[in-house]
């Protein structure tokens, strides 16, 4: 059973130097509470794994939306992703050399967090052949198959998993809303420690069993910003 901890509390479980991986999309579905506690703790030296860099101005109007926070802070030192272009402070730590980048092509890059949660041994796929992206770390080999070949593509997994649930009931099961749902689930099955920072809290039963997106099995930690 999950055990429910406040905001604070679930960003002082992670550690300087922790992999991280962040739900959402291009800001949609991040854990917003729980990285502005990490960016008021400072934890420092995070890999973080998410799909990109997410936004300088925010659609609420905030500056440094959702994950933006910990790259304008300086807070991660490597991090796993499919595009940086909606963040140019990204590009520019890359020049600057204060922040190694491993770009995956998008459908590569859920399949590898896919492969890690389920305990698969890597992800076979024709993106990226014959491009800089067989170069990379993430890849292992070139292999043949029936004639053709593919990029043999590592699993992806992280210490740590923090994920956005918009109702998440006592038991630690999740419904998402809208589009939030994008990376969050496989996520929760590719890491050491999933926390979900939910939205609302609700009663078992008030999600309909058929509705439920990510059991709560999955779930170590429920992050509450409001009374439990």
């Amino acid at each position: 059973m999950a055990s429910f901890i406040s905001i604070k509390e679930a960003a002082k479980i992670i550690p300087d130097g922790a992999c991280v991986m962040f739900g959402g999309f291009i800001g949609c579905g991040n854990p917003h509470r729980v990285i502005a506690a990490l960016v008021e703790i400072g934890t420092q030296n995070l890999c973080m794994i998410c799909n990109d860099g997410s936004l300088i101005h925010g659609p609420d109007g905030s500056e440094y939306y959702g994950v933006a926070k910990l790259i304008h802070n300086k807070q991660v030192r490597k991090m796993y992703c499919s595009h940086i272009g909606t963040n140019p402070e990204v590009a520019n730590q890359m020049i600057e050399g204060t922040l190694e980048v491993e770009l995956i092509p998008q459908g590569s890059f859920a399949e590898m967090i896919r492969a890690g949660g389920s305990g698969l041994g890597g992800v076979l796929t024709p993106a990226g052949l014959s491009t800089i992206v067989q170069e990379a770390e993430h890849v292992h080999s070139v292999v043949e198959i029936d004639g053709k070949k593919y990029l043999l593509e590592r699993p992806l997994r992280a210490d740590f998993a923090v994920l956005y649930g918009y109702r998440v009931d006592r038991a630690g099961n999740i419904w998402y809303k809208g589009t939030t749902r994008n990376f969050n689930p496989l996520m929760a099955m590719a890491a050491d420690t999933v926390i979900v920072e939910a939205e609302n809290i609700v009663e078992i039963g008030d999600i309909e069993p058929e509705n439920v997106v990510t059991p709560g099995v999955l779930i170590d930690y429920v992050a509450s910003w409001r009374s439990c």
